[in-house]
């Protein structure tokens, strides 16, 4: 993956998880794990989630604050974006499936390419 998709990623990503107390970890193929109790070394708690849960069923939903999709598995805070340059069919299926592939590299390889550590962040006055 390239740098520039990679940063395209982590905006797509740190705009649908605005909330300034969610820790989450980025993965090479788009997979995010959000970490609602984070504990320790962060790519590493996020790996071992996706380690567990990453090849898995999916969910397709369909995003209001960016373009495009993310799939979802069995852990409700693993979940694979998938944009709309990605695919020619756009129907659940074809994204569904292309992002469940996407989740099942990120599962084998394990490759962090950006931890969003939200730990101890004040909230705005």
């Amino acid at each position: 993956m390239s740098a520039v998709n990679t940063e395209m990623l982590i905006d797509v990503w740190q705009r649908l998880l605005a909330d300034p107390h969610k820790s989450w970890v980025l993965f090479e193929h788009g997979t995010c794990v959000v970490l609602t109790a984070p504990e320790g070394e962060l790519a590493a708690q996020a790996t071992g989630i996706l380690a567990e849960f990453g090849p898995a069923r999916f969910r397709v939903i369909d995003l209001e604050d960016a373009e495009g999709w993310a799939v979802i598995g069995h852990h409700r805070d693993v979940l694979t974006y998938v944009g709309p340059d990605e695919l020619v069919d756009a129907s659940d299926i074809a994204v569904g499936l292309y992002g469940r592939s996407k989740r099942h590299q990120d599962g084998i390889e394990l490759h962090v390419v950006h931890v969003e550590d939200k730990r101890g962040s004040a909230d705005p006055v």
